[in-house]
């Protein structure tokens, strides 16, 4: 069978560095880092006492207070963001066709600030299990569609991935094919993310996952520089509206780009860290290529998973240089992560939303706080350090990476 082309026609975003779509790239191109001291609870016994948190921002001027308070944050973001991208793709929603409409969404975690409540309100209690009656649909990490498409009505395909940092990623990969093979004319799709919690921060610490830089947060998220030493923790959501092409063309719909491929792989390697020399990220890079029907030379610009971890960033630099080989040092490379932290599951959907809006305005967003080379980076690689740089570009690629090994990679094209 012949699959249908997929266009993205919607863009939602609640970032740390920005709470809307346009807010968050201009967040991106002026290079504004998005970390700071933790105000979410007293981080005095923490060893990181800062993050990536949302600011200015509160549920209940988008949310109905009754209906926020049976919500976790990962879906009161979810919920914003979703808004956000289907009121930017100018939907009529009495003319779609609902059971052709399908909300598929990451979330590596889910509820963890709910569960933590929960779990510490029994523990402080005298053993009898008076747990909140929402305390199971706020915590679930598939509740956030579920709302989506109960406010929305849309009764095609429901359901989160779940593949830690890779979930969004997933999930658009999911939507994508959802739609090639005809079974939806449009899908909502993304992630959202809320782990800034005493739980997350507490056990990304025990893994001394996450940076030290309490004097300088501002500056602690430093992908490819010599002197990182761990990711800032980041929460919020990005939300992508696909749609089947030629049923964006009938209605007029404003087109961002063209979805035109994804690939997975899993670096059957170790829970945590990536293997060294990146072979799982050969792979899903060779066959997300493959996928879209281009070749390594047609890729102008990679957002990278790029984390700010010792291990990973080099990791995925020389996966970079195997699969483009000369072409590598014309590509324009960054790490969005340098600004808005990891945001773990939903990091995926707002990196792609990067590369996108990075496509339209022909500027690359830098990497920022890079201050230190890395013997072990190739110098020929242009990592578009601490300043964006204008570029025409007609693809771009987009990595995202999971404990577990799972790698995922989408591929976006200006249309034709």
């Amino acid at each position: 069978m012949e699959l249908k082309r997929v266009v993205v026609t919607g863009l939602g975003a609640l970032t740390p560095i920005g709470n809307t779509k346009d807010e968050y790239w201009e967040g991106l191109i002026s290079g504004r880092s998005g970390a700071a001291p933790i105000t979410y609870f007293d981080t005095e016994k923490f060893k990181t006492k800062f993050a990536c948190e949302l600011k200015n921002f509160n549920a209940t001027d988008f949310i109905d207070r009754k209906l926020a308070s049976r919500m976790d944050k990962f879906t009161q973001y979810a919920m914003v963001a979703a808004d956000e991208a289907i009121a930017d793709a100018k939907l009529d929603l009495d003319a779609v066709n609902k059971l052709r409409v399908g909300v598929i969404w990451g979330a590596g975690i889910g509820g963890l600030e709910t569960f933590q409540e929960e779990v510490l309100n029994f523990a402080k209690g005298d053993g009898t299990p008076r747990f909140n009656p929402f305390f199971i649909p706020k915590m679930i990490a598939d509740i956030a569609p579920g709302n989506i498409s109960i406010k929305y009505g849309f009764m095609g395909p429901n359901y989160t991935t779940v593949s830690a940092c890779a979930s969004s990623a997933n999930a658009m990969f999911d939507a994508l094919n959802s739609i090639r093979l005809g079974h939806c004319d449009l899908v909502v799709t993304g992630g959202s993310e809320a782990a800034v919690t005493i739980a997350g921060m507490g056990g990304f610490n025990a893994m001394h996952a996450l940076s030290t830089r309490n004097e300088s947060p501002e500056t602690a998220s430093r992908p490819f520089d010599a002197t990182r030493d761990g990711f800032v923790l980041g929460e919020g959501a990005g939300a992508l509206i696909l749609e089947e092409y030629e049923h964006a063309k009938a209605r007029g719909a404003k087109i961002y780009a063209e979805f035109v491929g994804g690939g997975l792989s899993s670096d059957a390697y170790h829970m945590t860290a990536p293997h060294p020399e990146g072979r799982g990220v050969v792979a899903v890079m060779k066959n997300c290529l493959e996928n879209a029907g281009l070749k390594p030379e047609d890729v102008d610009h990679i957002n990278t998973h790029g984390t700010s971890t010792p291990l990973g960033d080099v990791a995925e630099l020389k996966a970079i240089s195997e699969i483009f080989g000369s072409h590598a040092k014309h590509i324009n490379i960054n790490s969005t992560k340098s600004m808005t932290g990891h945001l773990l599951g939903a990091a995926g959907a707002i990196e792609a939303i990067s590369a996108i809006l990075a496509m339209e305005h022909g500027i690359i967003p830098p990497t920022i706080n890079h201050t230190t080379v890395d013997e072990n980076i190739d110098p020929e690689l242009n990592l578009t350090l601490n300043k964006s740089q204008k570029r025409n570009i007609k693809v771009a690629m987009s990595n995202t990476f999971g404990f577990g090994g799972h790698n995922a990679c989408v591929l976006f094209k200006k249309l034709d």
